[in-house]
């Protein structure tokens, strides 16, 4: 008999992590609807066909493809091996596990655009799952929160996200920095240093910048074939620094002769002036010119939130995505996004001490009992105890009140109920507060009063 074991990058969650990771999927799910945003679901599986070529190279590789059924390697002859793991896997696998949730929904759009409300705004939760390493923060199945508006160019939109991530994190308790850019910023930055069309070369490259330093991304692009000249000309990026008034300054200079890049600033200053109309302040904001976000998809506004005090990585990112319909045969389709990493926050949230200390509890009261006779009695209040929206429960075997008791105690069910003979005769039942160890003696009603 084999040891029960888990995947790599999966992990079981028990109640007391349930009961947390609830209070960060209703916190968000709140904000999203509290901004208009309607609720959706797509298949834990697409077709391979829907999602390759989405991510850029580097997702693809990260899919997780899933073999055909019955005997899939039955057509397979010995070319198709020596074809290469790419070729092979199109022959074998005709699906695979979500990588995000924004391509099945840009699918879904698709499919119901003739029953959907234009601009349409939808906010989806689920798993996804992608081949990573796994590592502190980084996981093979995870939760992502998006939120999506499809349909509108409106920067508004952008500008409501900023909103949203703004909200989210002052309900959470995280202290964040939410850094903004726009792909058309990295194009013109390619147009400036005489790199036009290498613009999702650089932006993939300049993502790493956090991870693998300066001089790193500058020798990735040197093998992808940037000239000294050009790499030179980049340089001056990585200094750009002051408020965001100053580095808005900055870009507008060193972006002067591309007209796709003072587009990309003219963007950024809508979303400014929109957040500032809503009286948000700028502390947590920060515009980053090296933020690109690798996913290929993004084609105007980029948003990134990392939370301060902890060494993980982006727990928030998103941006707008002008034609991603359009691989599905509907272009001109525009949209923008963010995702929230529930597991990331989680992760934050539990290194930093921010989850409610009641948020481990979901049993308010359980009724014990000495015997048989005041089960029964304890069963219509149990009844009435529902009924009036308090979270209770009967100890369901003929035990000692002691292992009773000690049930409650490692639920942490804060009071119990005892029912004796006596309580049965007066009507006055005995409430015990598990914490302070404080009894006193009182009549069901008054009871559910105390704790409605």
């Amino acid at each position: 008999m084999s040891k029960p074991s888990l995947v790599r990058g999966t992990r079981d969650f028990g109640p007391d992590k349930m009961i947390r990771r609830n209070f960060i999927f209703n916190t968000i799910k709140s904000v999203f609807e509290l901004y208009g945003f309607q609720p959706i679901e797509t298949p834990a599986m697409e077709n391979l066909s829907t999602l390759m070529g989405k991510y850029g190279e580097e997702g693809d590789q990260l899919l997780f493809k899933i073999l055909n059924s019955g005997n899939f390697s039955e057509k397979l002859n010995q070319t198709d091996l020596e074809d290469g793991y790419k070729k092979l896997t199109s022959k074998i696998a005709e699906k695979g596990l979500k990588y995000d949730l924004t391509v099945p929904f840009a699918r879904y759009v698709v499919m119901n655009r003739s029953d959907l409300p234009m601009p349409f705004k939808r906010y989806q939760i689920q798993p996804v799952w992608r081949g990573d390493r796994p590592q502190k923060g980084r996981y093979r199945e995870f939760y992502q929160c998006d939120a999506d508006v499809v349909g509108t160019d409106s920067l508004l939109c952008e500008a409501e996200i900023v909103l949203m991530v703004h909200e989210v994190m002052t309900k959470l308790g995280i202290d964040f920095s939410l850094k903004i850019n726009n792909r058309k910023v990295l194009t013109g930055l390619s147009e400036a240093i005489g790199a036009a069309g290498q613009e999702s070369t650089l932006a993939v490259a300049i993502d790493k910048l956090d991870k693998i330093g300066k001089e790193k991304v500058l020798e990735e692009l040197a093998e992808k074939g940037f000239s000294a000249e050009a790499l030179s000309k980049l340089d001056p990026v990585f200094s750009i620094s002051g408020t965001n008034q100053e580095k808005f300054e900055q870009l507008e200079i060193l972006l002067e002769n591309s007209a796709t890049g003072k587009q990309g600033i003219t963007e950024l200053k809508q979303v400014w002036d929109y957040v500032a109309a809503f009286g948000v302040s700028e502390k947590n904001i920060e515009l980053d010119i090296t933020l690109a976000r690798g996913l290929s998809y993004y084609t105007g506004a980029i948003f990134e939130v990392k939370a301060l005090g902890v060494q993980i990585g982006s727990i928030t990112g998103g941006g707008r995505y002008d034609n991603l319909t359009g691989t599905f045969g509907v272009a001109g389709l525009s949209g923008v996004g963010i995702s929230f990493g529930v597991d990331r926050i989680y992760d934050v949230m539990e290194e930093l001490n921010l989850f409610p200390d009641n948020q481990s509890v979901t049993t308010q009261l359980l009724f014990c009992h000495f015997g048989k006779t005041e089960f029964d009695y304890a069963l219509p209040l149990l009844k009435l105890a529902r009924e009036k929206g308090v979270n209770a429960e009967l100890y369901p075997d003929i035990s000692k009140i002691k292992k009773q008791l000690d049930y409650a105690d490692r639920k942490k069910i804060t009071y119990v109920c005892i029912i004796g003979s006596e309580e049965m005769e007066t009507g006055k039942l005995t409430l015990k507060n598990m914490i302070s160890g404080e009894q006193e003696k009182l009549e069901i009603g008054e009871i559910l009063s105390k704790l409605g």
